[in-house]
């Protein structure tokens, strides 16, 4: 049977990435973004790679929109099995030059995105008991860097409200599955374009890794019904040490974190057109400017994917607690050789 899957943000980086892995499948895809150019670029490419596709143009910041694009994909495509809520911009810069629209719209877009998003495919999924929805987010969601507050604040804020679903759709007894992909710094089109008060050209903090990774693991987390996949051991550093020593964490980003995410070979206040506020024309792709530095495959993206987010801490755990019984041991045999 041809799953139905809808990718919201599907025309770029990850979202394109994604298309492309789904279409593999022979997946029937509806790509909903707002670029003509890139929605048409995209639809070719399902088509070329085996899948079916239906190219949706939308702003994910609209309710009434998403909604609508919901109700033609079940039309003209069939029920839906799969939504990844993907859609994504940013602004670079302090908090204090940023101006409040600029927060608005990307807390429209990358948080309310989400939400609408959701609330669309659970319209479809609910009265058939049955579906997934994949939340694409990023390490971000966990810890907040410096000159991105707007976008940090938008992915935490997606992590509290899928997990506040998650309790309802248990305690309704509904089998509809949300996952929660955590991203490291991934190379897609978004640095190019997004707006940028930094004074340098953006950069994802390195390591940084192709968006077909990010895609597998999206992919991954559709069909295995993982709750949440971190991915990558930088993701997992991330997060887990943010967690457990995040005063150390606020150190090493306020040294870090402000020449990390300058390009060293770039210079330059902003692009010269941004996809804030209109999609920027053209047909993008997934990938961005830094195919020499970004890992095409990594063995520690595979490995945190399979074992989940759930693993990964009680690995995590088992390392901390060998390591602190190693200590105890030491510290007593010194103690007994005095």
């Amino acid at each position: 049977m041809t799953e139905v899957v809808v990718i919201t943000g599907g025309t770029a980086g990850v979202g394109r990435a994604t298309a492309r892995r789904f279409a593999r499948d022979g997946s029937a895809i509806a790509v909903l973004a707002r670029g003509q150019d890139g929605l048409a670029a995209t639809a070719r490419e399902i088509e070329e790679l085996g899948g079916r596709a239906l190219a949706i143009e939308v702003d994910v910041a609209r309710a009434d929109e998403v909604a609508a694009a919901a109700d033609r994909v079940e039309r003209e495509l069939g029920p839906i099995d799969i939504w990844i809520n993907n859609a994504m911009t940013t602004v670079f810069g302090r908090v204090d030059a940023t101006t409040a629209e600029e927060y608005e719209r990307v807390t429209d877009v990358c948080y309310h995105g989400y939400v609408w998003g959701t609330r669309a495919a659970l319209a479809k999924m609910r009265p058939r008991g049955r579906g997934t929805i994949v939340q694409v987010g990023s390490a971000l969601a966990y810890r907040g860097i410096p000159l991105q507050a707007a976008y940090c604040g938008a992915k935490h804020a997606i992590r509290g409200f899928t997990d506040a679903l998650r309790c309802e759709l248990l305690h309704d007894g509904v089998d509809i599955h949300l996952s929660m992909v955590q991203l490291p710094a991934v190379n897609t089109p978004q640095f190019t374009w997004c707006e940028n008060r930094m004074g340098c050209m953006p950069q994802p903090v390195p390591p940084i890794y192709q968006p077909e990774i990010a895609a597998d693991a999206i992919h991954f987390a559709a069909y295995h019904r993982r709750r949440e996949i971190f991915l990558g051991a930088v993701t997992v550093k991330a997060i887990l040490g943010g967690a457990l020593v995040p005063g150390v964490a606020d150190h090493v980003l306020a040294t870090e974190g402000f020449e990390g995410q300058c390009a060293p070979d770039g210079t330059g206040a902003r692009a010269a057109t941004t996809n804030l506020f209109a999609p920027v024309p053209g047909d993008h792709g997934a990938h961005g400017a830094f195919d020499a530095r970004a890992r095409r495959r990594d063995p520690i993206a595979t490995l945190t994917t399979w074992l989940g987010a759930a693993g990964v801490r009680t690995l995590a755990g088992g390392a901390l607690a060998a390591a602190s019984l190693g200590g105890a041991w030491l510290l007593r045999r010194a103690l007994a050789a005095r």
